[in-house]
């Protein structure tokens, strides 16, 4: 009994988070019903928390009203630590079919043929829940950028002083594009492929984390325990360097996620040059 009322308050929180989502955007419900290929009865019975949306429908639905898939699912952040722990990476299958193909042969380069066979689906099973092939790109940047930007920010409220903070953010970038470096290799080469208004969304997540970096070093710098005349620039090129990760790393190379965490933390210490005097963590 417990479990039920549980899940009827999930779908009833759900359905609220849609429904002003959908105002927001400035769309009747018969309007986004439509563009979701559903009955207005169906997604009214959702809003309504009598029916429960499922992954793709939901991502499906964020990039319609141009909203945060997480926010809209509800996805509590990680507890203090949590951030450097990873487990397998979960995605349905269109998702995960897609996110091979582009990997492989580029946003551009892939057919949705392409998705389906590595989804194990027929292209009419992919385009069931997934109208276009923009749709599933947008849908992986966006989970990429919700999961390293809640980690982000765990592991920078987790410090205290600016050095601590810069290394936690640094060592969680390294940690991210290891860990889910699929993920993080599309977030770094296929950005271009977006299409607006998703491009200025997902753009601006990623200067979100560029500016978490950038303060710390502007910080470190005023108290004198980062001596790089270039803030800015060195944060740039501590994040880049994080970022090309997925370019060159691999799981069966010597040195796993932790390891290459904490070199990075020292070369992104040495950009900034750190000044020995208040802990890195």
């Amino acid at each position: 009994m417990a479990i039920a009322a549980e899940e009827r308050d999930a779908r009833r929180d759900a359905g609220a988070r849609l429904r002003a989502a959908r105002r927001e955007a400035g769309l009747t419900l018969r309007q986004l019903a439509q563009e979701l290929e559903v009955s207005a009865a169906t997604w009214s019975a959702v809003e309504n928390g009598h029916t429960k949306i499922d992954d793709a429908r939901l991502a499906q639905a964020a990039v319609i009203l141009g909203a945060d898939a997480a926010t809209l699912r509800g996805t509590p952040p990680p507890v203090a630590g949590s951030w450097r722990e990873f487990g397998p990476l979960r995605l349905e299958p269109p998702l995960a079919g897609a996110l091979a193909a582009f990997v492989e042969l580029g946003y551009h380069g892939a057919t949705v043929r392409d998705i389906a066979q590595r989804a194990r689906l027929s292209v009419p099973g992919v385009y069931h829940h997934w109208p276009a092939k923009q749709d599933l790109l947008v849908a992986l940047l966006d989970r990429t950028m919700d999961e390293v930007l809640t980690r982000a920010r765990a592991a920078r409220a987790e410090a205290d002083g600016s050095v601590a903070r810069f290394a936690n953010l640094v060592e969680c970038l390294a940690l991210y594009h290891t860990h889910r470096r699929e993920l993080g290799f599309i977030g770094a080469s296929e950005m271009r492929s977006l299409a607006e208004p998703a491009r200025t969304r997902i753009a601006a997540a990623r200067q979100e984390i560029q500016h978490m970096v950038e303060d710390e070093v502007r910080e470190g710098c005023r108290r004198g325990v980062m001596a790089t005349e270039l803030p800015k620039e060195a944060a740039r090129a501590v994040v880049t360097m994080c970022t090309a990760l997925p370019q060159w790393w691999s799981p069966g190379g010597p040195s796993g996620p932790a390891a290459i965490a904490r070199h990075y933390v020292g070369f992104a210490l040495d950009t900034v040059r750190y000044v020995q005097g208040e802990p890195t963590g």
